[in-house]
């Protein structure tokens, strides 16, 4: 079902079309200014980092529901070979890599999702192709991200580890939850999402991973766009919350957000570590250094994150 009439006057009310120009393929990343930058490096006090990748190996999420979105395959090619056929002189091993671009943490292309014909800043859907991937609004767009990261802990804010069901996280969730980490959530920060989803993975059950699943609902899309966040990433698989709100309408806020909107979204993040040393130390900002591989014509691209507080 195309999307209803209120949540396209919602997609309306929160487009920024246009609003870095017509030639815009940056979408809300246009918010990270170098200022915003200085207050990222600013955020570092202690100096201690953290990887927010979950591994990346044939032990990942994906259990085929999305065909061809594979878990990481990693094949060597190469094992301490001989170059000149005198294992005493230069050996090397090599190796090759596949896996589908969003199959583990990732950020999504503007060109990922659109509807009715149209991507983010009145693209046509037809620079997407089978042959040449997307001309326009690929992950290689994006380059280099570094911004301040803050952390918004939906799990520890209801008092819990995890969610036992497909909790929808809105507006109200996310102000109430800046409020929680005693900051203000500021124009080009990057928003992580945790949810404590990542426990149904260390338990090994990927389907409960995947379904149900807390994350975004629509009610939350107008403090995104009021907030002029750069990117929202989440410790899911979806993003959203899964089974969607309305069972006739699929993925409505990955629509909006990266159609109309133009918010890079992330999905797959490790937050749990990060999480767990913000509510000790009471600091939930810190630098994030988030740069996707820079897939030429990718829809989606592979991310090691750091942050660093």
């Amino acid at each position: 079902m195309p999307l209803p009439d209120e949540l396209k006057q919602l997609a309306k009310r929160v487009s920024n079309w246009g609003r870095g120009g017509d030639e815009d393929q940056l979408g809300t990343l246009n918010f990270i200014t170098p200022k915003v930058v200085r207050r990222g490096v600013g955020a570092v006090r202690r100096g201690v980092s953290f990887s927010l990748s979950i591994p990346y190996d044939e032990n990942g999420p994906q259990t085929g529901v999305i065909p061809g979105r594979i878990n990481p395959k990693h094949t060597m090619i190469m094992a301490n070979a001989p170059f000149t056929g005198d294992p005493r002189d230069f050996t090397t091993s090599d190796d090759v890599f596949e896996m589908g671009a969003q199959a583990a943490t990732h950020w999504d292309a503007l060109a990922h999702v659109g509807y009715e014909g149209l991507l983010y800043n009145d693209t046509p859907d037809s620079v997407v192709t089978h042959d040449g991937g997307a001309a326009r609004l690929g992950i290689e767009q994006y380059g280099p991200i570094v911004t301040r990261g803050v952390l918004l802990d939906i799990a520890r804010l209801h008092g819990v580890e995890y969610f036992d069901d497909a909790y929808v996280i809105n507006g109200d969730d996310l102000a109430t939850a800046e409020r929680q980490a005693g900051l203000s959530v500021e124009p080009g920060d990057i928003l992580l999402v945790h949810t404590g989803q990542m426990e149904w993975l260390r338990r090994g059950d990927k389907r409960r991973f995947n379904d149900p699943s807390p994350g975004i609902g629509v009610g939350a899309i107008e403090y995104l766009h009021d907030k002029q966040v750069a990117a929202v990433a989440t410790d899911t698989l979806v993003f959203e919350v899964w089974p969607s709100e309305d069972p006739a309408v699929l993925l409505p806020v990955h629509m909006i957000d990266l159609r109309d909107m133009g918010l890079v979204q992330g999905q797959l993040w490790y937050l749990d570590e990060l999480a767990a040393d913000c509510a000790a130390d009471g600091v939930a900002q810190f630098l994030l250094a988030a740069t996707p591989l820079p897939i030429t014509r990718g829809v989606g691209g592979p991310v090691a994150p750091t942050a660093t507080k």
